[in-house]
């Protein structure tokens, strides 16, 4: 039975207030961007022909230094900003609404709605490092190759988190981050992905010794580091001297041609002259 509603009832929809917190951040894990390089976004906006044989011996597969600062979020110089790096945004209001999950009284999509990380990038502070590893591509050979990323063992930010505070309390969005920062990470290899630990961070006050020493650091050490990076750890220092002393070595060599295969050798038939062709082994 369909109940009759009267023209006399009246929605009422309770006024929003929107809050605004600013956290300071310090890692407590080293950060690893991973922008994706112009590079490769033309590729996928105009894929390129597949090459030959000549071609892919005549190309590098990587260029490790070229990778390097593709893979850093960096700043214009018309951007006027107090650092060179940033991270997106998104990655920190992405750690938060993903960490709900695991946190009663949250849930993912709500905290999504509620809340937002304004600004679009974060400026951070830290001294980038050069970082080759190996990973384990997504293919179904599962193939093994070398990816080459900056890395800043000491980081620091600031975040501002906007949240609907009629709904939700402070210490709810403090306990989020706070959680976030140690379940989730931001950048590569963040403990999110189940493999390593990057990009976990802590909340601190604006005196923390630790973070007032990183915010020290300037845009012009960053861009220092950047151009002549020190190398993460021996592995990376002896993976990129075999890479330079191999590239040298090629380069003076010249790349012969591909080798024509013999030529077919015909033999009598035993049926009447027709003759087949015969391989080399």
């Amino acid at each position: 039975m369909i109940k009759n509603t009267t023209d006399n009832e009246v929605v009422t929809v309770t006024e929003i207030k929107m809050t605004s917190l600013a956290f300071c951040i310090v890692g407590i894990s080293p950060l690893v961007p991973h922008a994706v390089s112009a590079k490769s976004k033309g590729t996928l906006l105009f894929p390129r022909p597949k090459k030959n044989a000549a071609e892919r011996a005549s190309t590098m597969k990587h260029e490790p230094y070229e990778e390097f600062l593709d893979a850093a979020y960096r700043f214009n110089d018309s951007e006027n900003k107090p650092t060179r790096l940033y991270m997106p945004a998104g990655a920190f209001h992405g750690a938060m609404a993903s960490v709900a999950i695991d946190m009663a009284g949250a849930k993912k999509s709500q905290i999504g709605r509620l809340t937002t990380v304004p600004g679009g990038k974060i400026p951070i502070f830290g001294i980038p490092q050069f970082w080759m590893t190996v990973v384990i591509s997504s293919d179904k050979a599962r193939t093994p190759d070398i990816r080459t990323l900056p890395i800043l063992p000491q980081w620091a930010c600031k975040i501002t988190v906007q949240f609907v505070g009629s709904l939700i309390k402070q210490d709810s969005i403090a306990n989020l981050l706070a959680a976030a920062g140690v379940i989730i990470g931001v950048g590569d290899g963040r403990p999110q992905k189940g493999k390593l630990s990057m990009g976990q961070f802590r909340i601190c006050s604006d005196n923390d010794q630790e973070f007032v020493q990183i915010i020290k650091q300037s845009q012009a050490a960053q861009d220092k580091a950047l151009a002549d990076p020190v190398m993460f750890d021996d592995e990376t220092a002896k993976l990129y001297e075999w890479f330079k002393h191999e590239k040298t070595q090629r380069a003076a060599q010249p790349i012969s041609s591909p080798k024509k295969s013999k030529a077919s050798v015909a033999t009598p038939s035993v049926n009447g002259g027709q003759s087949h062709e015969t391989r080399p082994d």
